[in-house]
C-alpha cells in the first residue's frame, strides 16, 4: 500500500437549507475542494460519496452521487455511493484512501452530503431513527419512554419544567440512547451533569469561532443547563441538531502531492470496523479501531494535537475521551474540568464546535471532520487555530447495534 495524502478540503456551513437543493450544496463543496487543491474536476479519477437518509428525506435512491456529480460535470469515472449511518462519509473517505493506496487511482474525491430538513419534523426524526435494528426498535422506544415518563414524574414532584414529548416524536431516539449511557456513567463514576454541561458551553465557544458552523453563539455553563431537558440529563444545547450540508476533500498519492500543494496532510491510518457482540471487559468498537489507528499510524493517544470526534451528545464526547485513551476510565469529568480538551488545553477536541454546534448533517459529518483537522495541520484554521499541530484524529460512529456504533471509523493524519 502506497502513502496517501489529503491536498484540498472544502465544505458550506452547515444549517436549514430547505429550497436548496443537495445538488447545490454538494457543488459548492466540491468546488471548495477543487480550489483548496488547485485543480480542476477532470483530474479526479474516481469519487466515493456519502449519504444517509436522502431516500427517506427526498426520495432520492440508488444514484445519489452520480446525480449531484452529473450536475457539476463530473462523470464518465467510478462513482461509489457509500451510506452507512453517520460514518457514511468517513466510509467513502476510507473508499477513496483505498483506491489510491492500492494504486488504482492517483487522484480521488471523497464527498459528504445530507439533507435532514423537513418541514415535517417527524419525518427527519424517522429516517434518522431507522439507524437500528427495525425488529427492536419498538421494543426499545417503548422502554425508553416509560423511563423517560418516570423520570418526568420526578422531575415534575421537584417543580421542574417538563421534559420533550416521546423518542421519535420531537426528539430523536439517539438522545435516549445516549441519555441512558449517561446516566450509567455518572452512577458508576461520579460523573455529574455540569460536567457535561460543559463540554456543550466548550463546544458551542468552539463554533462561535467557526464560519462553517450551524450555530455561532458562544453560551454558558449556565445556558446549557438552563435549556429545556430532552431526555434526562441531557438538555437541548447538550444535543446536536438536525442540520443540512456537505463537504468534500481530495485525496492523491503522497508521491505526487507537491505538484499541488507545498502543504499536503498525510493519511497515517485509515481504519472502518463495525459493532459486535463482547463481554462487558472487553473493548468496545471505539477502542478497538482506535487501539488498531494507533498501531498503523505509529502514535499513540499522547502524541495527537487535535481530534475531532462524535459529539452527537455532550455525555458521548466525555465517554469517548475514555474510550480513546485520553485519559483512564470514569475520568472524562476531570479532563474537562481541567480545561483539558479546550483549544488551549494540551489535548484540544472539536476545534470545529463539534455536532454540537457545527452541526450534524448526518451523511457529511465524517468528511467535515476530516475538513477541520486538514485546516488544523495546515494552520488554516484561523481565530480557533491550534498551536503547533502536526497529528490529528477523527473518529465517527453511525448508527447503533445491540447497545454499540454500528459503523465506526477512525483516521490519523500527520504532517
Amino acid at each position: 500500500m502506497r502513502e496517501v495524502s489529503v491536498i484540498g478540503s472544502g465544505m458550506i456551513r452547515f444549517g436549514k437549507y430547505l429550497d436548496t437543493s443537495m445538488k447545490v450544496l454538494a457543488r459548492d463543496a466540491v468546488d471548495n475542494a477543487l480550489k483548496s487543491a488547485g485543480i480542476g474536476a477532470k483530474q479526479i479519477e474516481a469519487a466515493a460519496v456519502g449519504n444517509a437518509m436522502a431516500g427517506l428525506i427526498t426520495g432520492q435512491e440508488c444514484v445519489r452521487g452520480q446525480v449531484v456529480l452529473r450536475e457539476m460535470g463530473i462523470g464518465g469515472i467510478p462513482i461509489v455511493n457509500c451510506e452507512n449511518a453517520c460514518a457514511s462519509s468517513a466510509t467513502a473517505f476510507h473508499l477513496a484512501w483505498l483506491y489510491v493506496a492500492s494504486e488504482m487511482y492517483d487522484v480521488v474525491l471523497a464527498l459528504g452530503m445530507e439533507k435532514l430538513y423537513h418541514t415535517d419534523k417527524k419525518k427527519s426524526f424517522a429516517a434518522i431513527g431507522s439507524a437500528v435494528d427495525v425488529e427492536l426498535m419498538r421494543e426499545m422506544v417503548a422502554k425508553m419512554n416509560a423511563e423517560q415518563e418516570k423520570l418526568r414524574a420526578e422531575r415534575a414532584a421537584r417543580g421542574a419544567a417538563p421534559t420533550a414529548g416521546g423518542a421519535g416524536e420531537s426528539r430523536s431516539m439517539f438522545m435516549d440512547f445516549y441519555a441512558a449511557i449517561a446516566r450509567a456513567h455518572m452512577q458508576k463514576y461520579g460523573t455529574t451533569k455540569e460536567q457535561y454541561a460543559r463540554i456543550a458551553a466548550k463546544n458551542h465557544r468552539n463554533g462561535s469561532l467557526n464560519p462553517y458552523a450551524q450555530y455561532q453563539d458562544a453560551c454558558t455553563l449556565e445556558d446549557v443547563l438552563n435549556s429545556p431537558v430532552v431526555a434526562e440529563p441531557l438538555t437541548r444545547l447538550m444535543c446536536s441538531p438536525i442540520g443540512d450540508g456537505a463537504a468534500a476533500t481530495i485525496l492523491c498519492a503522497s508521491s505526487i502531492a507537491n505538484r499541488f500543494t507545498a502543504k499536503p496532510v498525510k493519511v497515517l491510518a485509515s481504519v472502518l470496523s463495525s459493532g459486535s457482540d463482547h463481554g462487558p471487559e472487553q473493548p468496545n468498537v471505539v477502542t478497538r479501531v482506535a487501539q488498531k489507528a494507533y498501531e498503523t499510524a505509529g502514535v499513540g493517544p499522547q502524541d495527537l494535537h487535535v481530534i475531532e470526534l462524535h459529539d452527537a451528545s455532550a455525555p458521548a464526547e466525555l465517554i469517548t475521551y475514555e474510550e480513546l485513551g485520553l485519559c483512564k476510565p470514569g475520568d472524562g469529568g476531570r479532563m474537562i474540568d481541567e480545561g483539558a480538551t479546550e483549544i488551549s488545553g494540551r489535548i484540544p477536541v472539536n476545534p470545529s464546535g463539534g455536532l454540537l454546534a457545527k452541526g450534524h448533517p448526518v451523511g457529511a459529518t465524517g468528511v467535515a471532520q476530516i475538513c477541520e483537522v486538514f485546516w488544523q495541520l495546515r494552520g488554516e484554521a484561523d481565530k480557533r487555530q491550534i498551536r503547533n499541530a502536526k497529528i490529528g484524529l477523527t473518529e465517527n460512529g453511525g448508527g447503533m447495534v445491540r447497545g454499540e456504533a454500528a459503523a465506526m471509523s477512525i483516521h490519523v493524519f500527520g504532517v
